[in-house]
């Protein structure tokens, strides 16, 4: 019981979220969930149907972050179970939409600037989660995370100091 009671306790927080442009880049739109003590409510975004508390006050301190990263044209709705799911387990959680190639803007999706930018992207966010953010003195920035499927993946893998190769000797998955 005490186990069930504990888990009903911590319900997942959502703020839409928009990381402002700079000189080189545009701003980046999309959500942040974490942990809440309010219960939550079915609330609607884009699509779909989400349970979650919109703007509910952060529960927690010292909380690591995780940062998504979709894959090619999808959005930061692509993974809200994951992110649901992490923000109720004690995590801040921010997704975001990468800027033109994403589910309502894929002009630059087929061209090498994607695979520069998407990596620029997550440091503008996880610099926006540290500082600009609302509730920035709640994450442990010694904590943070990256969670990415498909090109999200790519991402990730940059983020954490791969250097990709854009070889045409190369083929697109050999052997």
């Amino acid at each position: 019981g005490l186990v069930l009671s504990t888990a009903a306790a911590r319900a997942a927080g959502i703020q839409v979220l928009t990381v402002p442009s700079n000189d080189a880049s545009p701003a980046i739109s999309g959500a942040v969930w974490y942990p809440c003590a309010t219960a939550p409510a079915t609330l609607k975004l884009g699509p779909y149907l989400l349970s979650a508390t919109k703007d509910c006050p952060v529960a927690g301190t010292k909380l690591p972050l995780v940062v998504i990263s979709h894959g090619r044209t999808g959005s930061f709705l692509g993974h809200r179970d994951t992110a649901q799911a992490l923000a109720d387990a004690g995590f801040v959680v921010a997704a975001i939409s990468h800027p033109c190639d994403n589910a309502r803007d894929s002009s630059r999706t087929d061209e090498l600037s994607a695979f520069v930018d998407r990596p620029a992207d997550i440091k503008r966010l996880v610099d926006y989660m540290l500082g600009a953010w609302s509730h920035a003195s709640v994450i442990d920035a010694d904590r943070i995370g990256l969670f990415g499927f498909s090109r999200g993946g790519y991402t990730g893998l940059v983020v954490a100091g791969a250097n990709p190769r854009f070889d045409a000797r190369i083929g697109m998955c050999a052997g």
